[in-house]
């Protein structure tokens, strides 16, 4: 077997499978959930491949055939339908207040519009997202696939200062809730991010969202199993100890 580019710090699909990176094929998952249910919410650590399945799935809903060749969703996935894909991502940068996080969703929101070439009359951050779902899903002829990455870290960014916090977190309930509202014209929708909050104090209305978290059917949706580590990365493995190679990614626990 070859040796091939280590993906190192790269959260794209496209530039692992284009590049000739190691892949660690999670597309099978992909398929699963989309098969079994609609509305989603993942947490993991950062740095554990949460970014790339959330891109994962951006590609495998735009239709984007040539990129999973070899892989498990390249057989079993209709490619003739392109789904139109909202993107959703806080992980870039640092939103001091709720000023500044209204004017990022603003950006987020227009870069969106501009991808998927549609353009409403609303203004507010909840009327302008929901509109973006309802016109995309006109236009394209099929519903919105709507993928939020780092769904929590503008509060994370500001828990040392509590009022603040909640102001952002009123900020996000008030993108959030807009899903529900459009559930006629969405198709799949998952939110990950590093924490859990309540249902209740962040995701109003999404009383159907799919916590996976700590479902067994999906522990290994991200990072790397010790199989994988040796079947897919086996060529870079001569030489080196495998027992200290566990050791890096053991949890110990008191």
């Amino acid at each position: 077997m070859s040796r091939k580019k280590l993906p190192i710090g790269i959260q794209t699909f496209r530039e692992i499978r284009e590049d000739g990176c190691y892949y660690v094929d999670k597309t099978a998952f992909a398929l699963q959930l989309i098969e079994e249910g609609k509305y989603y919410f993942l947490s993991r650590p950062r740095r554990f491949g949460k970014s790339l399945f959330i891109d994962t799935l951006a590609e495998l809903f735009a239709g984007n055939e040539t990129l999973f060749r070899g892989l498990a969703a390249h057989g079993q996935w209709d490619w003739s339908r392109r789904y139109p894909v909202i993107r959703i991502s806080f992980a870039d940068g640092v939103l001091d207040d709720r000023q500044a996080l209204d004017e990022r969703i603003g950006e987020i929101l227009a870069d969106n519009e501009r991808v998927l070439d549609v353009r409403g009359e609303h203004t507010s951050i909840a009327g302008r997202f929901g509109e973006l779902i309802r016109l995309a899903a006109e236009k394209h002829g099929e519903r919105v696939v709507a993928l939020i990455d780092e769904y929590d870290k503008p509060i994370l960014d500001s828990l040392t200062r509590p009022d603040v916090a909640r102001e952002v977190r009123d900020g996000l309930r008030n993108l959030y809730s807009v899903i529900k509202g459009h559930d006629a014209h969405i198709r799949f929708a998952m939110l990950t991010g590093v924490s859990k909050f309540s249902k209740v104090s962040l995701f109003s209305g999404l009383n159907n969202l799919n916590d996976i978290t700590l479902d067994g059917r999906y522990s290994a949706i991200c990072g790397y199993t010790d199989e994988d580590v040796a079947t897919v990365f086996a060529p870079e493995l001569p030489g080196l100890d495998r027992n200290e190679i566990r050791q890096w990614y053991t949890f110990n626990y008191p």
